[in-house]
């Protein structure tokens, strides 16, 4: 191994480059540059690669306090469910929201918009139970 391809292993392993594509990019064998790497203390935090891998925050993207991640689910990326609303109304703009229906109310006769539910028949709840409940004139159900 020359000292050209020494500095470019430790280069990029210092970038979080993996073994196997640093030896793809050079060449050599996987297993040679994990000696070399090992031999001479270049190794990166397993936390930080499997963060980037991941794509793990360790801080929440609101408030920046720092999390805690359990082993189970998804990674966290808010400490708090106010942090998580507080943020997503900040940054309305990144929803991509494409499932809209513009309806007509069963109710009120109105046009109103439904986000993933095309099947929706009120336009709110106050409209449904008007519908649901109002009595006819002989006494019965409408």
């Amino acid at each position: 191994m020359t000292q050209d391809e020494k500095d470019r292993i430790i280069q990029m392993r210092t970038d979080s480059m993996s073994y196997a594509k640093i030896a793809l990019i050079i060449g050599i064998s996987e297993n040679t540059i994990k000696s070399f790497c090992r031999r001479n203390n270049i190794n990166i935090a397993p936390k930080t690669v499997y963060e980037e891998i991941r794509g793990i925050h360790t801080v929440c993207r609101q408030c920046g306090k720092p999390l805690t991640h359990t082993a189970k689910g998804q990674p966290k990326k808010f400490c708090s469910d106010a942090c998580r609303r507080m943020w997503w109304k900040a940054n309305e703009n990144l929803l991509n929201k494409k499932a809209y229906y513009m309806l007509t109310c069963a109710g009120c006769g109105t046009e109103f918009q439904s986000y993933g539910n095309r099947n929706r028949k009120f336009c709110g709840h106050p409209c449904f139970i008007k519908n649901r409940f109002q009595k006819g004139a002989d006494g019965h159900d409408a």
